[in-house]
């Protein structure tokens, strides 16, 4: 064990702790736990909503894909900085407006039902849980090239750490890990790209023709087709990351931080621009680890890739800049973490316990007490799944939480807002024909099933053809909240109007 790595290590988890601790003595009310009571500012949100969105896929899985496959990897960050669109023209303050704690108080703000709310809380946890594997297979890689812990221990032991984060601090504690994480993680990637982008004398030109010669790829390392050879494929993975931002519920939840809409504009603003400068200093890492760590050194290290971000600031610095990116790469992780148990907890104790369960009759002691217990539950479900997809690239597995997110929770968030003649029966059909038709899709496809043994989780030939089953069940999201409309016969009162209002205005 590389004792520079551990006591680096060492001093992020217990800046953390320490977090936590203070914030735990401020968390009192269910205000305060969900959602910080509403007291962060633009920049605050603005850093932590970043912090959230600069995940382990990004900075570990886009800087592999992006190592191992060029242009095609450089597909990921463009769909995730294009999605921040989609968020601010039509989501952000419409949302912030209408809800309280979580998603379903959004939508339950036109619709007063159990089951609806029931069928938004059940999309956030499942969202949550699948973006959370991905965090969780990234701290796996990253323990065992660093510590040595084999990938079960790996993550088991972060699985841990995230849950005593929620458990005690909730969204304030969250948040601060977030933005520290932010700041952190953004220095990291200006200092690692400013190092590569020297050894190629700061010249784009003689970095991009080196690239060429620096792979077993040789020219098409810089042209489309590497990775993804299919065109539909290609759209499919651009559908979701484009719109699935707009469905992540522990994005979405960061809305209800700040005091009013103009506020949560502001801080998707400010994340927007952070997050574009990152995902900008990507490239640089991921030809920086092809070129300086070896191609071959890099799959030796992780067959997907998921390592070429601390295996370039070892080949750079030596063991302590190896040290500090790896430490902010475990902060990253574990902040994203606590953000996703959190969105998932709120989910059960707000919607399923609270509202549906006892009908609204719970003191703030009960929710909370709720929260916590359902923070275990959801770390439990994510870290035993995690042990089984160890093999997959993190940046794919979180395009499939996006592709779950555009068809399960988009199309009801969009009618909710938008469209008037919606009812209860479109707006389980929709959200149920999403989220089903995209796991069955994922289950059928060639990320589970590979002729070649090791290749997948199991071997045989995939049904489904596509990796991302986006283009398929984004729209079958909107088409099923559209026929449980017309052909249902049910037409239930809802405050269409008073949302309407409510939505532009926040009056």
């Amino acid at each position: 064990m590389n004792m520079t790595v551990f006591l680096v290590f060492s001093l992020v988890v217990l800046l953390s702790l320490v977090i936590t601790y203070m914030a735990a003595k401020k968390t009192k009310t269910t205000s305060e736990f969900y959602t910080s009571g509403g007291g962060l500012t633009g920049w605050q949100n603005g850093l932590a909503i970043a912090g959230d969105y600069m995940s382990a896929g990004a900075f570990l899985g886009v800087t592999g894909m992006i190592a191992l496959n060029g242009f095609d990897g450089f597909l990921y960050p463009i769909g995730f900085l294009v999605g921040f669109l989609v968020v601010i023209y039509f989501i952000a303050e419409p949302f912030r407006n209408l809800g309280k704690y979580t998603v379903a108080d959004m939508v339950a703000s036109r619709f007063n039902n159990t089951k609806v709310r029931g069928v938004v809380a059940l999309n956030s946890i499942t969202i949550s849980i699948f973006y959370m594997i991905a965090q969780l297979v990234g701290a796996g890689a990253l323990f065992k090239l660093l510590l040595g812990l084999d990938y079960t221990t790996s993550v088991i032991t972060v699985g841990i750490l995230m849950t005593v984060y929620v458990l005690f601090g909730g969204m304030t504690a969250t948040s601060w890990v977030q933005i520290i994480k932010a700041v952190l993680l953004l220095g990291t990637t200006i200092a690692l790209s400013l190092i590569v982008f020297a050894k190629f004398d700061f010249s784009l030109i003689k970095m991009f023709q080196h690239m060429i010669t620096a792979t077993p790829l040789g020219d098409k390392y810089l042209s489309p087709g590497v990775k993804f050879t299919n065109g539909i494929d290609t759209l499919s993975l651009n559908l979701a990351l484009v719109l699935g931002t707009a469905g992540l519920p522990h994005i979405l939840i960061r809305f209800f931080t700040v005091k009013d809409a103009s506020t949560a504009r502001r801080s998707i603003i400010y994340a927007t621009w952070l997050v574009g400068l990152f995902f900008a200093l990507t490239i640089f890492l991921g030809f920086g680890a092809t070129a300086f760590v070896g191609y071959d050194n890099i799959i030796k290290a992780n067959a997907a890739g998921n390592m070429a971000a601390p295996l370039l600031a070892k080949a750079l610095g030596g063991d302590l800049l190896f040290a500090v990116v790896s430490a902010v790469a475990f902060a990253t992780i574990l902040a994203v973490v606590a953000g996703l148990v959190l969105s998932a907890a709120s989910a059960f104790a707000h919607d399923i316990y609270n509202q549906i369960w006892r009908r609204g009759n719970t003191t703030e002691k009960q929710q909370i007490a709720a929260a916590r217990w359902a923070s275990v539950g959801v770390a439990v479900i994510s870290i035993f799944l995690a042990l089984f997809v160890q093999k997959l690239n993190v940046a794919f597995l979180i395009a499939i939480a996006y592709a779950i997110g555009a068809s399960a929770s988009l199309p009801i968030i969009v009618c909710t807002i938008y469209w008037k003649k919606l009812n209860v029966t479109g707006a389980i059909t929709g959200m149920l024909t999403g989220l089903v038709s995209c796991i069955l899709l994922v289950v059928l496809g060639p990320n589970v099933w590979n002729p070649v043994e090791g290749k997948a989780i199991l071997t045989g030939m995939p049904i489904f053809p596509l990796a991302n089953p986006g283009i398929i069940s984004i729209p079958l999201g909107f088409i099923g909240a559209y026929l449980g409309t017309v052909l249902s016969r049910k037409r239930e009162k809802d405050n269409y109007n008073e949302v309407l209002v409510k939505a532009n205005t926040g009056i």
